[in-house]
């Protein structure tokens, strides 16, 4: 009898503790919603699914798969230099969290930034990586990937914060799989927009990173 008020007992706490873990997960997340509207929505719009040409989607499910919350939260506090991304330092790390949490409520998928960002860094040759930059990635990133700045739909990938927060890895799966609901589609396989070999995406990757020499590439 003892052994099993034992077990009931660690049961009933264990289940007490989750209880207790989620509730908190929903405050935060409840909190993040009521800063996002106060401070986000203006740019990336309700529920945060961007607007082309303006800003990004911040809860499109490949986006959610392959970024960490270090990635959300480095990129909310320092904000994008040179794009309508101002810093959100004032909001504080408290603050930034929760809002992360709040984006997080609408996975779908799990999350693959621990592998996706232990990805080998690229082997490609940047200058051939200039050549497809051009070719493709060009008409809606723009020149040198400066993103809406230069009167395109696409975001500036080419900008020196972006570059520094995010893996090769990261860009890898991006160009492989794209953003559904976005007007980034993949470029793999025969449903891509161009089915890229595996070391012209390498070599597009290694020209990016001339883009901004120096960066630590987002680990």
């Amino acid at each position: 009898m003892k052994r099993q008020s034992l077990i009931k007992g660690v049961v009933g706490l264990t289940l007490l503790t989750i209880g207790s873990t989620g509730l908190a997960a929903s405050k935060l997340a409840a909190e993040g919603k009521r800063i996002y509207e106060q401070n986000c929505i203006y740019c990336h719009q309700a529920d945060a699914i961007g607007k082309a040409g303006f800003a990004p989607s911040l809860t499109n499910k490949e986006l959610l798969s392959l970024a960490s919350d270090k990635f959300f939260m480095s990129t909310i506090r320092d904000g994008r230099t040179g794009t309508g991304m101002p810093p959100f330092a004032h909001l504080g790390k408290k603050g930034i969290k929760a809002i992360v949490a709040y984006l997080r409520t609408y996975e779908t998928t799990p999350n693959r930034s621990k592998a996706v960002n232990a990805q080998a860094p690229s082997y490609g040759d940047a200058r051939q990586g200039q050549f497809w930059f051009n070719q493709i990635c060009v008409t809606c990133h723009g020149e040198e990937g400066k993103g809406y700045a230069n009167g395109v739909v696409g975001t500036a990938i080419g900008n020196k914060d972006f570059l520094r927060k995010v893996s090769d890895g990261f860009i890898r799966e991006t160009v492989k799989h794209g953003r559904s609901n976005t007007r980034m589609l993949g470029f793999t396989g025969p449903e891509g927009l161009v089915n890229l070999k595996p070391e012209e995406i390498e070599d597009i990757i290694a020209y990016m990173r001339t883009l901004d020499k120096g960066n630590d590439r987002g680990r």
